[in-house]
């Protein structure tokens, strides 16, 4: 039998029982249908796989935890934050989970000019919630231990200029004199920005130009925004990183 992953919000340790939150509970028995000893990892995000066993207990589910694996290998040495201006539905889904599962380190919601996506409070929370189980279902299904951070929407602009100095800060655009083959990419890593459906605007570019970033063409063809940043952290990943 397979061993299926989970993430646990919990300390983990050889030897400790814990109940499993509700949808990781709900996952493994009512979706996977997993029996009472069958084999789990589990993680919390600390870069470490714990293996250990399912145990049904009436309407509750445990892990026992049996042992804890070396650090996960899966992490990449090139650090990359990914910038996704917010797009509509399934698109920022589909952009997250892909970064994941490709090594990102980082995900910044950004809000500029053209999004069309619109936020209140009680919006942006739901929404949040939403991107972080997204985060955490790729990691478990990729064997990432180590769960990338995601912040809050905040408007391009403001993001910007709050930077802290070290990383190549990159904007895709279509006509940008950069290249990829241009690229010295520091130990720092990189931040890489990505426009919504209808692209940076003139301002925001404006606004990524004084915060020092540089315009990148990816390619000769004009890529959606779901599909630039997968495939911008992929030739990253390709250049510096572990795809190489």
């Amino acid at each position: 039998m397979r061993r299926v992953r989970a993430y646990v919000d919990a300390p983990l340790a050889p030897g400790a029982t814990l109940a499993l939150p509700r949808f990781a509970a709900e996952h493994l028995v009512r979706v996977l249908r997993l029996p009472d000893g069958a084999p789990v990892t589990c993680f919390n995000g600390d870069g470490v796989d714990y293996a250990g066993t399912l145990r049904l207990q009436g309407r509750e589910a445990l892990f026992a935890c049996i042992d804890a694996g070396p650090p996960a290998a899966a992490e990449s040495p090139l650090r990359i934050v990914l910038a996704q201006c917010i797009a509509r539905g399934e698109k920022m889904d589909a952009v997250i989970q892909k970064a994941v599962e490709l090594g990102v380190s980082a995900l910044a919601p950004l809000v500029s000019e053209r999004t069309e996506v619109k936020l209140d409070a009680e919006r942006e929370a739901r929404r949040m919630a939403h991107w972080r189980g997204v985060v955490l279902s790729a990691c478990e299904q990729c064997g990432r231990a180590t769960v990338p951070d995601l912040e809050a929407p905040r408007a391009l602009p403001d993001w910007a200029v709050e930077l802290p100095p070290g990383p190549l800060r990159l904007a895709l655009a279509p006509g940008g004199a950069l290249r990829l083959s241009d690229l010295s990419i520091p130990a720092a890593g990189v931040v890489a920005v990505v426009g919504p459906e209808g692209g940076l605007s003139d301002r925001d570019l404006a606004a990524l130009d004084a915060a020092g970033f540089q315009r990148l063409a990816l390619g000769p063809r004009v890529l959606r925004t779901e599909t630039a940043g997968p495939a911008l952290i992929a030739a990253l990943q390709a250049r510096a990183g572990d795809l190489a």
